[in-house]
């Protein structure tokens, strides 16, 4: 909604409105403003190129030689004896919503004197700013969920971890995808096999959506299409179980 001329519009159309505001520049534009670009949420229907992609010993560490030879900076990717590995991924925190901190353990100087009962627990609230960027150092095996514990530990946010979600974000043809993460796919992975470009792949955190549909109120060629989507969830969710099964039947019969 624009304070100026008081139209409204979906965020992901924004790009496409062309209107002639006499307000100042910038007033009531809640993303940076450099990003030009239309935002689709390709979910299930498009997954990346990399997202299938199966690597074997020798090439993992021919990846990680070609990824460490592409960046300008330290923070290197690096293989382990066991054959895993270990690098950076950098995560920005899109929050809309404040999170939940434990309050600071300072009593402030208007309530000095007024001693806190012992077993409460106290917490505030807080926006995060806007571009909070954070490094974190973890393994080719630290799954999606794991990164999102971690980012809530380094900000010290109380907040249920399932309120929030890890998305990889893209860019290809003037158009920003993104693709909601599960909770057992592997960051890591994901940025070696998409090399250290953020254009080709970036990772951001934002607020999980969990609130009841109403649908009702969806018409009869969109509640087909959500059943389709549903269908390769599941499809998509068989495909990993079977997948994590048969590697730890082929370990077990190597062991044998």
């Amino acid at each position: 909604l624009s304070p100026d001329c008081s139209f409204t519009c979906h965020y992901r159309c924004r790009a496409l409105v062309r209107l002639d505001c006499s307000g100042p520049p910038g007033a009531g534009d809640e993303d940076d403003g450099n990003e030009q670009v239309l935002e689709k949420d390709t979910n299930v229907d498009e997954p990346s190129e990399w997202e299938k992609t199966e690597l074997d010993q020798a090439q993992v560490e021919q990846r990680i030689k070609e990824y460490n030879s592409q960046i300008n900076s330290n923070l290197f990717m690096s293989l382990n004896k066991d054959g895993s590995y270990a690098g950076f991924i950098k995560v920005q925190l899109k929050l809309v919503r404040p999170v939940a901190v434990p309050a600071t353990n300072r009593v402030p100087s208007l309530q000095a004197g007024r001693p806190h009962p012992q077993g409460v627990k106290r917490r505030t609230s807080f926006y995060l700013p806007k571009g909070t960027v954070k490094h974190l150092h973890i393994l080719s095996h630290t799954r999606a969920s794991e990164v999102i514990d971690a980012l809530l530990r380094k900000f010290t946010v109380i907040d249920n971890p399932r309120k929030f979600a890890l998305f990889e974000r893209s860019e290809k043809d003037e158009q920003v995808y993104l693709r909601k993460l599960g909770d057992d796919e592997r960051p890591l992975r994901l940025r070696l096999l998409a090399g250290p470009s953020e254009k080709v792949l970036s990772f951001i955190l934002k607020e999980n959506e969990t609130g009841e549909v109403n649908w009702d109120a969806f018409t009869l060629p969109e509640l087909h299409n959500f059943l389709l989507i549903l269908q390769r969830e599941e499809e998509e969710h068989v495909r990993r179980l079977r997948h994590r099964y048969a590697c730890c039947r082929q370990k077990m019969q190597e062991a044998l």
